[in-house]
């Protein structure tokens, strides 16, 4: 059976239209019971003028996130009480920042209505109502989460994404100006999040010609941007951004996704800097894309953080394997029906120990 894709109601894309979240959130008051907005803004804004342009009113809520790690289902089940003792259900949630920051509003818009913690949805299609209306304002380019479906979140027993269709973004704004103070290392991890995103749905056997469409183009803008010869390199990357989470969509993400999602939830590595470990020794995977990858790496002068794995036990390496392991239609995608033929718990023992050496 094929998908029957959910995609973002309305998008607004253009510098400086952040300016016309007022007259988004003024329609959808005017359309609900409880006029309240709730505002999840990453917590690096705080001392900023961010803030002050936020069409606020006095029943609207602003929540500061904590992005210095990623996001948990027991962070997700905290902010969800903390917005209950402000209102049973309020007109809408805003999510602004990077993907984290957007995916925990997803998480929320679906917690909202939904009963049980944020673990209980962690999987495929576990939702079973519709969440609140929600708007996600990307202040990063690269996760895709402005696009997707998923919205990711580590667990007690696993990291994994809450994939449902209620989780998509009923509004975006796609403002490239909010991302023009990212420090060039970090815009780096996160558009090579987009970038390998690309790389593992067009090698795939998911690949469609909607998929390919979508992360051909959003490849291109990858290079223009990363071998810096985009004349306008912030919109590029936000458009490219949009374009690979719409390519995964109607497609899915290979290898290097579910290695990097063991690494994250065992070591508590950030996603966009293990994509970049793991990627870069997976050769025999996607060769022309890694080569790729390092001249982009060199181009932009990115050094990798160094993990000591001497220190890893067996526990926390079998962890990682299960975890990666879990993720069954990543491996299908990366390698065919068969893959479980191809890759054991001693093939990726072998990836992860070269990847921490």
């Amino acid at each position: 059976m094929l998908k029957n894709l959910k995609m973002v109601k309305q998008v607004i894309f253009g510098r400086g239209c952040l300016n016309q979240l007022d007259t988004v959130l003024n329609q959808q008051r005017q359309n609900a019971d409880n006029d309240g907005i709730v505002f999840l803004v990453d917590h690096v804004f705080k001392n900023g003028t961010l803030k002050d342009q936020l069409p606020r009113q006095d029943c609207d809520l602003l929540l500061w996130i904590n992005t210095d790690a990623e996001p948990t289902t027991a962070y997700a089940d905290q902010l969800k009480t903390d917005i209950l003792a402000y209102c049973s259900k309020p007109a809408g949630i805003v999510g602004i920042g990077g993907g984290s920051t957007l995916d925990l509003a997803k998480t929320l818009s679906i917690l909202l209505t939904n009963s049980g913690s944020a673990k209980d949805y962690q999987g495929w299609d576990l939702v079973p109502y519709p969440g609140i209306y929600h708007v996600g304002i990307p202040t990063l380019s690269g996760t895709g989460a402005e696009a997707s479906r998923t919205a990711v979140l580590k667990g007690p027993d696993k990291k994994l994404g809450v994939n449902s269709d209620y989780s998509v973004f009923d509004q975006i704004l796609l403002d490239p100006e909010l991302t023009m103070g990212v420090p060039e290392e970090q815009q780096f991890f996160t558009g090579m999040d987009c970038y390998i995103h690309c790389a593992e749905a067009l090698s795939g056997s998911y690949a469609n010609a909607f998929s390919t469409s979508y992360g051909e183009k959003a490849l291109e803008l990858c290079r223009q941007v990363f071998l810096g010869i985009s004349k306008d390199a912030a919109a590029d990357l936000m458009m490219a951004s949009y374009f690979g989470g719409l390519s995964i969509a109607y497609s899915q993400v290979g290898v290097c996704h579910a290695l990097s999602y063991g690494l994250s939830f065992v070591l508590g590595v950030r996603h966009g800097v293990g994509n970049c470990m793991v990627f870069e020794h997976l050769g025999d995977f996607y060769p022309d894309f890694v080569n790729e990858y390092y001249k982009m790496k060199a181009v932009n002068a990115i050094k990798l953080p160094i993990i000591d794995g001497s220190r890893l036990t067996g526990k926390e390496l079998d962890q990682m394997i299960k975890m990666a392991l879990f993720l069954e239609p990543l491996w299908e995608n990366a390698m065919g029906k068969d893959w479980k033929k191809r890759i054991t718990h001693q093939r990726l023992q072998e990836l992860y120990l070269s990847i921490l050496t």
